[in-house]
């Protein structure tokens, strides 16, 4: 019996999901298509059903998981007043849960290296999800001239991203908390000196 396209749809926005973590998790080059057909609880032979190959589906994972982080950034200081907001964004995202959980955090941190060797489509997916999220956090500044704002929001998104990324790496913990405080306290520190 054929599937409904609601099913289908449903079906492949699973796959993508299981496919956002288990990328995030191991890298993209790391995990076979097997593996994020069994996170999504289905069988491998399905995948082309939904996906030409492997390289559309990390395009759709990354764009699809770039939106939720930031829709889920969004919630997170909705109707908070801006003095309040910038810190609750920089400590949510540069943060210990973040570094400790990468299956459900940011894939520009958890898969910047690799996303930065995909196809044209991907890093440009991968770029957007960066300046969305980038523009979040210019909405935040007001503290900053307005003509610099873009300006400074993407050096803040880029410390963010390097601080989860190195914090990572550092297989001391008390090294990695340090690049997450002192990156955090750098943030906060560039936009209060105007």
């Amino acid at each position: 019996m054929r599937k409904s396209k609601v099913e289908t749809a449903r079906t492949r926005k699973r796959i993508v999901k299981a496919a956002g973590a288990e990328f995030a998790a191991n890298g993209i080059s790391e995990v076979a298509l097997a593996r994020v057909m069994a996170a999504a609880g289905l069988t491998h032979g399905g995948f082309y059903r939904h996906f030409a190959s492997k390289d559309q589906l990390v395009l759709e994972a990354c764009d699809k998981t770039l939106l939720s982080l930031v829709a889920g950034l969004e919630l997170l200081v909705k109707e908070k007043p801006h003095k309040y907001a910038l810190p609750v964004l920089v400590d949510h995202y540069v943060s210990r849960a973040h570094r400790d959980q990468p299956r459900t955090g940011c894939p520009l941190a958890a898969l910047g290296s690799e996303l930065a060797r995909r196809d044209k489509r991907t890093r440009q997916a991968a770029m957007e999800g960066f300046l969305q999220l980038s523009r979040l956090i210019a909405s935040q500044l007001e503290t900053v001239p307005f003509r610099k704002r873009a300006e400074r929001s993407m050096a803040i998104v880029s410390a963010m991203v390097g601080a989860v990324t190195l914090a990572r790496i550092a297989p001391d913990t008390r090294i990695s908390d340090s690049v997450l405080a002192a990156t955090r306290d750098y943030i906060f520190r560039s936009v209060q000196r105007q």
